[in-house]
């Protein structure tokens, strides 16, 4: 039967054999797979039996759901995947699983603990991490933007076509005045995997991440404690970026804009 294995390093924490009932990743303690580390998010992933095969789909978390070194949104599992979440691997083993012994599986019926209170999920400040999210992002996804988040990524999307973002600093101390996005993640603050560099005692070493989709681009705090401003108004979780806008971070004024690259 198919089999999930939480492995942390070499060391199996957790085996969890799969029925036909959903499975879900997450670091509140309603989750089949309660994984508790601040890089995961509250119900970070889940999978579930669809068309005869197992899947595995991201929740719009913030650092991501992997297979090996590739960034998914929503996947097939194949016997020997290796799911990372965070700092964990979730290992998928499949030995000749079958419709019919899914149905015969028992359900889970667990009561789920009272739900705690939850700190914010904080980006992976790691060499792994940055590479990670210099790969493909998940293809497709608006999921959280709601209407108008939506209609603002499609703007985005068609200016991105032949331009490229810069950001332009107004106000504070950064090691370079303007900035070109070319790379699929740009993080913000004084950290060596920065590319915008914050300059100063008192900056932090991540303060956000814009992060280049086919969609458009994309701003998010690295965590809770970062307050991340667009033209004057506190942001949460992730949000799109248009042209003009006034980003306010780690005690430095930018602006966001295109450069055409026709001219």
């Amino acid at each position: 039967m198919a089999k999930l294995f939480l492995k942390f390093e070499d060391s199996v924490l957790k085996e969890v054999p799969l029925s036909q009932n959903p499975v879900t990743i997450g670091r509140l303690p309603d989750n089949t797979i309660q994984i508790d580390n601040l890089a995961v998010s509250g119900h970070h992933a889940k999978i579930y039996w669809d068309a005869g095969k197992y899947v595995i789909e991201d929740n719009n978390s913030l650092n991501g759901t992997y297979i090996s070194t590739a960034r998914i949104s929503r996947q097939t599992l194949k016997d020997g995947d290796d799911v990372v979440i965070g700092k964990h691997t979730i290992s998928f083993k499949d030995e000749g699983f079958t419709l019919l012994s899914a149905q015969r599986a028992p359900a889970q019926q667990n009561t789920p603990p009272p739900m705690a209170k939850l700190e914010s999920t904080v980006m992976l400040d790691t060499k792994q991490m940055k590479e990670r999210l210099a790969g493909s992002p998940p293809s497709g996804s608006q999921q959280g933007l709601g209407i108008a988040g939506a209609g603002a990524a499609r703007q985005s999307s068609a200016a991105t076509a032949d331009r490229i973002g810069t950001l332009t600093v107004l106000n504070g101390k950064t090691d370079e005045r303007e900035y070109l996005l070319t790379s699929k993640m740009s993080v913000i603050g004084k950290s060596d995997m920065a590319s915008i560099k914050l300059k100063g005692w008192f900056a932090p070493n991540m303060a956000a991440i814009i992060s280049k989709r086919d969609t458009g681009y994309f701003i998010a705090a690295s965590e809770a404690k970062i307050k991340v401003k667009i033209n004057g108004e506190e942001i949460t979780g992730q949000k799109p970026l248009s042209d003009g806008d006034t980003i306010e971070v780690g005690g430095v004024t930018m602006a966001f804009g295109f450069q055409d690259l026709t001219k």
